[in-house]
């Protein structure tokens, strides 16, 4: 009698919370996937007049022309044949775009999921040349508000290719539903190498994930996959290798025959002895963070940020010793604002500490960089930079700037090339 008792007494309480969770839905917000069909998607590459800058992402030089990326529409060429005097003066309509490098006259760049080779030989008519299909199928947009759960159950890529995300009305028990069992999706469009690239190349900001050496690219296609391509006919790319680690990769730095990669819980150093298969030689862990890398001379400068995607509050310049390239060795951590990229040029090093501006420092002693500060210019939201021998190329919120360094006592502004309205 007492266990029949009891049955009911459960049976009744269940019932309850049934019809209460049934009243009580609620309605709430996701993003839904807006798709683009492929035949548009993969039309012929377009360009266009010169427009002003929006929304400037990641840079590259070459043959005295700046390529900056407008996020996810394409790429601005800009004639610097007089860094006093910079025009921009054509833009490539490349749906997607958010990496780019350059070999001879052949442009690589990403189209979301496509990576797409572009003959530039005459700068004003790009001509696509070759294109790789998926080769980052799981590339997504990012959303503008991070704080909105994507629905992923509504994901379908036989559509087409999700170009962005749409705020959408749903009933029922709580966005965290729409997690369960979901995949997880790798968001490449904002999400932060550089250095100077092998012969014929270009020269890339720290926060590249396109690095060429020889005759291959090494893409970051997904946080943590490093893909390897060979572009020498860029008719007929073709992939030769796929590293798939445990850690998130973000950026790829090339040197002395080695590539950095800067991932969010450490710098991971693979030999290109082979071009077509990076081996792994050591790794260098740190706390949890965005984190872009520069080399020279036998030491590793790496910056580590907080931010929305890095997962992190700490801010600091990390200075590492490869002397042995095999047991990498931390020497020392500086504290920063919020640093972004970095670029070393014979000793002096140029960050870019987020709202708190450009920093440059002489970095001969790696054990005393922070005291022998060099200038501060603070008046600018800063990015990434490309140091060029005398000329430093700055990309920011505030725009493109460029400074002459020749004399570090007297560091100038050259030109400024506003971005936004």
């Amino acid at each position: 009698m007492k266990t029949k008792t009891l049955l009911q007494i459960l049976m009744s309480l269940f019932l309850v919370i049934l019809a209460y969770s049934c009243q009580h839905e609620d309605t709430y917000e996701v993003l839904s996937p807006v798709y683009m069909e492929f035949d548009e998607f993969r039309a012929p590459l377009k360009s266009s007049p010169a427009r002003d800058i929006k929304q400037a992402g990641k840079i590259y030089f070459k043959d005295n022309y700046i390529f900056v990326n407008e996020v996810n529409k394409g790429i601005h060429v800009i004639d610097n044949s007089n860094p006093r005097w910079p025009k921009i003066i054509v833009f490539y309509e490349i749906t997607g775009n958010v990496d780019l490098a350059i070999r001879g006259n052949t442009l690589f760049a990403d189209s979301y999921i496509d990576l797409v080779a572009i003959n530039i030989s005459d700068i004003f008519d790009p001509v696509e040349v070759g294109r790789i299909k998926n080769a980052f199928p799981e590339v997504l947009p990012i959303p503008d508000d991070p704080a909105i759960p994507m629905a992923w159950d509504e994901i379908d890529r036989r559509k087409g290719v999700i170009v962005d995300w749409k705020p959408t009305k749903r009933t029922g028990y709580g966005p965290d539903r729409l997690w369960w069992g979901g995949a997880r999706m790798d968001f490449l469009a904002l999400a932060s190498g550089g250095g100077m690239e092998s012969a014929g190349a270009g020269v890339a900001g720290s926060m590249a994930r396109f690095m060429l050496n020889q005759e291959y690219l090494h893409s970051i296609a997904q946080p943590f996959v490093l893909k390897t391509i060979d572009v020498s006919s860029p008719e007929n790319m073709m992939q030769t290798d796929s590293i798939y680690t445990w850690r998130e990769m973000e950026t790829l730095f090339r040197y002395d025959g080695h590539l950095f990669v800067g991932t969010t819980t450490g710098m991971v150093i693979y030999s290109l002895d082979n071009p077509s298969k990076p081996e792994f030689v050591s790794e260098l862990n740190h706390i949890n963070a965005c984190d872009p890398v520069v080399v020279e001379n036998g030491i590793a400068y790496v910056t580590l940020r907080a931010g929305t995607w890095c997962m992190n509050t700490t801010n600091q310049l990390d200075v590492i010793d490869i002397s042995d390239i095999t047991r990498p060795k931390l020497l020392k951590s500086y504290p920063m604002f919020n640093p972004h990229g970095l670029g070393i040029d014979n000793g002096t090093l140029f960050i870019c500490d987020g709202a708190d501006g450009l920093k440059v420092y002489d970095a001969t002693n790696p054990l005393a960089v922070q005291s022998n500060m060099i200038a501060h210019f603070k008046a600018i939201d800063t990015y990434d930079v490309i140091p060029l021998g005398d000329v430093l190329l700055l990309i920011g919120h505030d725009g493109l700037f460029q400074y002459d360094y020749s004399n570090l006592e007297n560091i100038s502004l050259l030109s400024h090339i506003r971005v936004g309205k």
